[in-house]
């Protein structure tokens, strides 16, 4: 659950402040209103139920979305999901360490991942398995980590994705500084926009609470970095709402560091990727960062190893399905003429078999040689490290074996 718009200090002409932290019956209601909304600051240009919305501030970064487009980006959605479902029962399967479920989510990261341009880059957390599959990352490449076999398998300059980062929040502060060399290497701000590029960084609303969210927005607003701080708040951080987070929506913190701060509907696919455009272009052309809230929600655990039951209830979530971003595209297209029936079929074997091959890739992936933890973790190897491995090494050869 989002804060109300304001706690304690309301707007002129709001009503009376409250007292002692307690809300006053108008601040409330605007946080209940908030709450299953997004409140009256929320950019939606596709409804619950598949309506489209005109905006005549976003559509023109949307206008070649057209039916064809639009199915292309159903289609993104549904077979990333369905990854994330197959990878979510790989693990308690036991063939994954640990899974970080996306479920409800993936608009949010369809839509802005397909916003980038290729000379972009992204920093991910570790939950934006959407945006790496919308950046070419094979899905497979992700497993890995999950396996605990491999730390990315990717090259990020290739695909302008960079590793997952672990560390809550800690990705900002690095696409900050990622960001402020792009302006220093001149790639913002040329008359010549293919000459431009731009950065966007991913977190949860519970990173917004870490010191190194806060130094990047300094650093960002300081140095007019084009940096998107992209952050989904789906609701909760880990078993945290986002009232424990924060008096104030979180897009207007924003305010405080100087830059534009805006809030989208985060299971509206299209606006997702207009906002994230809108941004994207305004970071390129030299005009500094942006905060976008993507106000979404959680369907599942925050991992594998949390019991969401524990914390909400399951009503909140039965609510926040009538939302699903995934069914309401699938509502325009068939409402629009846009797609048949057969489309929709052809999608979800089309996505049946991606599972299949992840599974197969999954349970047939071999275990990495024991010297694979000291490989691949510096450019040149330092001596102490060389003196770990050979001594480690050593240890294993002295068991039956010679390998454990």
């Amino acid at each position: 659950m989002p804060s109300p718009e304001q706690w304690t200090r309301p707007d002129p002409g709001a009503g009376p402040a409250a007292t002692a932290a307690q809300p006053s019956p108008e601040q409330v209601i605007a946080g209940l209103r908030a709450t299953t909304e997004g409140g009256a600051e929320l950019t939606q240009l596709l409804t619950p139920e598949g309506e489209r919305l005109a905006d005549s501030r976003f559509d023109p970064y949307i206008a070649d979305i057209d039916t064809e487009a639009l199915r292309d980006l159903y289609r993104d959605m549904v077979l990333v999901r369905r990854a994330d479902r197959e990878s979510n029962a790989m693990q308690r399967q036991g063939q994954l360490g640990i899974w970080v479920p996306l479920l409800g989510q993936e608009a949010a990261q369809v839509g802005s991942g397909r916003a980038l341009r290729p000379s972009d880059m992204a920093f991910p957390s570790y939950r934006e398995h959407g945006v790496a599959y919308t950046r070419g990352i094979d899905f497979r490449e992700l497993l890995g980590i999950f396996r605990c076999t491999d730390q990315s398998g990717w090259d990020p300059a290739k695909y302008g994705f960079h590793p997952y980062t672990i560390v809550i929040g800690n990705q900002v502060i690095n696409a900050a500084g990622y960001a402020m060399g792009q302006k220093f290497d001149g790639k913002v701000g040329n008359a010549d926009d293919a000459d431009n590029e731009a950065t966007i960084v991913y977190f949860g609303d519970g990173a917004t609470s870490q010191g190194d969210v806060h130094e990047g927005f300094v650093w960002g607003a300081v140095y007019d970095a084009p940096v998107v701080f992209f952050c989904q708040n789906n609701q909760w951080a880990i078993s945290e709402p986002t009232e424990r987070q924060s008096r104030l929506p979180l897009y207007q913190r924003a305010r405080g560091y100087g830059f534009p701060g805006i809030r989208v509907d985060g299971n509206d696919v299209l606006a997702c990727m207009a906002v994230t455009r809108w941004a994207l272009d305004e970071c390129r052309h030299g005009n500094g960062p942006v905060l976008i809230e993507a106000f979404t929600y959680r369907m599942d655990a925050h991992t594998t190893t949390d019991d969401p039951t524990r914390y909400r209830l399951s009503d909140e979530l039965e609510a926040w399905k009538l939302k699903d971003p995934v069914e309401r595209v699938r509502a325009h297209l068939a409402r629009a003429g846009g797609a048949e029936q057969d489309f929709f079929d052809g999608v979800d074997a089309e996505a049946d078999e991606f599972a299949a091959q992840l599974r197969d890739h999954c349970f047939n992936m071999p275990d990495p040689p024991p010297e694979r933890i000291f490989s691949e973790v510096y450019a040149d190897t330092p001596a102490t490290l060389d003196t770990q491995r050979e001594e480690y090494l050593s240890y294993l050869a002295g068991f039956a074996g010679g390998e454990h």
